[in-house]
């Protein structure tokens, strides 16, 4: 089983990693092309760009300006450790086991608007730059175009003919990956949850939901469509009734 997540804004290099494990990204010679044109691109630039403050943009800056190659493990941190959003609070890679260590660097992998497509254990400098940001790299208009061929091969070398490829990740980050050229079916959990009588997909728990389930594939080894539906955490349960064709409704 593959599966994809988004990266997160919100990051952590300072807690202390449980492991020494460590990889490098596939695409670092395309991040430097990247990284080279946001390095071009003052605060009050990257503050229009990215539509965030003056204080983001300079910190933003900063980081541009820091970074560089060769990644180390004193300059540089595992993505599955670095990014700290809502997914990767349910994800919690902090508690999982050494022994499942191999086994969601093999399934799980992350989209990334400068490094195109992570493995977990990949290690990244920190940065800021989304998906959908419309930043021209060489005669791409944007990220799309700079990346989709890139990561939807990348994909495909990875994904058997018969393995399940689950997407976990947002529509802004999803949208880099040429669904039609994919050589497997895409299968989409939605997480929602009742709220004053109504079913509701609220951002927070959906996004939480997304990391619990990888984190549920991790610990369960889940390797099926069936399996996939016993997904059980914090009181989520399938429901088939909602559910039609590859999209997998979870409510609460």
């Amino acid at each position: 089983m593959k599966i994809v997540i988004s990266p997160a804004k919100s990051l952590d290099f300072e807690t202390k990693l449980p492991t020494r494990k460590h990889t490098d990204a596939a695409f670092l010679a395309n991040a430097q092309e990247v990284q080279n044109v946001l390095k071009e691109k003052s605060p009050k630039e990257l503050s229009e760009l990215m539509d965030i403050s003056d204080k983001l943009a300079d910190l933003n800056w900063q980081r541009n300006q820091d970074w560089k190659l060769p990644f180390t493990t004193k300059n540089a941190r595992p993505a599955m450790y670095a990014f700290n959003g809502d997914v990767y609070i349910g994800l919690d890679a902090y508690t999982l086991p050494a022994a499942k260590i191999n086994k969601i660097q093999d399934s799980l992998r992350i989209l990334s608007g400068l490094y195109g497509l992570l493995k977990p254990l990949d290690l990244i400098q920190p940065y800021r730059l989304e998906m959908g940001t419309q930043l021209p790299v060489g005669e791409n208009k944007n990220l799309y175009e700079y990346w989709k061929k890139a990561i939807t091969e990348a994909l495909n070398n990875e994904l058997a003919d018969d393995e399940l490829f689950v997407n976990l990740a947002s529509n802004e980050y999803f949208s880099a990956i040429d669904v039609k050229a994919l050589k497997v079916p895409v299968i989409t959990p939605e997480f929602k949850d009742y709220k004053d009588g109504k079913l509701k997909m609220i951002s927070f728990f959906a996004k939480k939901a997304r990391g619990m389930m990888v984190r549920y594939i991790i610990d369960k080894n889940v390797k099926t469509l069936k399996g996939l539906q016993g997904f059980d955490y914090e009181g989520y349960k399938f429901d088939p009734k909602l559910s039609k064709g590859n999209t997998l409704v979870f409510t609460r």
